[in-house]
């Protein structure tokens, strides 16, 4: 897990496994060892965590993680490689930007 202050981008999970492995085996090592890193999150002071989806967007789901924009990246964790983003708040699907700066629309000024 590379860590921002509060904010962690997790690499991984990577499972290398025989290729007769039941797909379902090797993802239910990657969804333990994804839980594993999301047990150290809060006791280490993280909030959220990030992760690239590498194929593996039923663990995320499964482990509360939710789809959200590359513009919720903290600038320290901007640039890292792959599409697509999810994101993790203590399990909860509850996700706002409000109060991280950056330009309202005129609809949401109230001048429409």
């Amino acid at each position: 897990m590379e860590r921002a202050g509060a904010t962690a981008m997790l690499h991984g999970p990577v499972v290398v496994a025989p290729p007769d492995t039941p797909t379902d085996d090797v993802l239910a090592v990657a969804a333990d060892l994804a839980n594993q890193a999301l047990a150290h999150a809060g006791p280490a002071g993280i909030v959220t965590v990030f992760a690239r989806p590498q194929s593996l967007d039923r663990v995320w789901v499964r482990s509360g993680f939710i789809p959200v924009p590359e513009a919720e990246l903290p600038r320290e964790l901007q640039g890292r490689p792959g599409l697509g983003l999810f994101g993790w708040r203590g399990g909860t699907a509850l996700w706002s930007t409000v109060g991280r700066g950056g330009a309202r629309s005129a609809l949401a000024r109230g001048e429409h």
